[in-house]
């Protein structure tokens, strides 16, 4: 059988969302991993990454229909059916985020706009050398860094469990899936 007849094609992120996600990818290394706490550059990447969360907060109510929240909210309806379907292994094809992907996103844009609010504010009058908010922010970051891996490993590990390249989809745009879902684990 050939591929064009093994597989579906969906063309679903389009470029400014994955331009948003790479993007928001280094920002995140880069201030996490390679800049130093305090200097300026950490500071405008912070800055920077905030402006992204930003950005995408409004293209998820204006954006294409996979970038639209209405279309992958995850609402207790919605991640109480994803979980059961997983529990009983079954691994139904979302073309957008499913209700646990789009949990992880929400909580990742949370944590930045969290890191962007209290690092901000350790320059303020009001919380200058303020140990408390510093503690904020790195708690902030400690925990961006540990669900941005989990959300790296599972995104890895749902792509093989459905068959679905879901990292080559946020480069290309488009996710495939085996055409038939018997084929599906």
């Amino acid at each position: 059988m050939d591929s064009a007849k093994s597989a579906l094609s969906v063309r679903v992120w389009d470029p400014f969302v994955r331009v948003f996600h790479w993007s928001l990818v280094g920002c995140v290394v880069l201030n996490h991993f390679v800049i130093d706490d305090g200097e300026t550059a950490h500071q405008l990447i912070g800055y920077i990454a905030s402006g992204l969360v930003v950005a995408r907060i409004v293209w998820g109510f204006v954006g294409s229909k996979y970038a639209r929240f209405d279309n992958f909210f995850p609402t207790p309806t919605r991640l109480r059916t994803h979980l059961a379907a997983l529990r009983d292994g079954k691994h139904t094809f979302h073309p957008g985020h499913n209700p646990l992907g789009a949990l992880m996103m929400l909580t990742l844009m949370g944590l930045v706009l969290g890191l962007g609010l209290s690092g901000f504010l350790q320059t303020t009058d009001a919380f200058w050398g303020d140990e408390r908010m510093q503690e904020i922010h790195e708690a902030h970051g400690s925990i961006l860094i540990a669900l941005a891996g989990l959300h790296a490993v599972v995104a890895i590990v749902m792509s093989r469990l459905e068959r679905v390249n879901l990292v080559g989809a946020m480069i290309t745009g488009v996710k495939r899936r085996p055409a038939d879902p018997s084929r599906l684990p």
